[in-house]
């Protein structure tokens, strides 16, 4: 059974081309989540001083609303059982829909994976991917 952790990191929101120009650390897994909206996992406030600076007016804040868990290539392949929709061959990539009936995200890399969904699905998410 795969378990969903809360994913720790930061939420960032600032104009498209702020966040285009943004650059992260390697640590970090940043996923544009919205043409205005990076979820920023691992990352800290420090790491976003960069859009801070670009743009004063940009929203930079602690984010533990999502829960996850990295999916090998084997789990992948389970999870795919439960989708809809096709996963796209191109990676990386994020990717969103249904997951098991479950409003979920995907973040699709050649080596490991990443499901995420908002931490009130977690439970339901859980039980129907087991």
């Amino acid at each position: 059974m795969l378990a969903l952790n809360t994913l720790r990191g930061i939420r960032v929101v600032s104009a498209p081309h702020i966040l285009d120009a943004a650059t992260w650390p390697a640590h970090v897994t940043a996923l544009r989540i919205a043409p205005d909206d990076i979820f920023a996992i691992a990352a800290t406030e420090a790491d976003a001083a960069e859009v801070e600076a670009a743009d004063p007016h940009s929203i930079v804040v602690d984010e533990t609303g999502f829960v996850g868990c990295w999916l090998d290539q084997q789990e992948l392949e389970h999870i795919t059982r439960h989708i809809e929709w096709h996963a796209p061959s191109h990676r990386p990539a994020l990717v969103q829909g249904y997951v098991a009936g479950v409003p979920a995200k995907m973040w699709l890399t050649n080596e490991l994976s990443l499901l995420l969904c908002a931490s009130p699905y977690a439970a339901e998410l859980s039980e129907r991917i087991s």
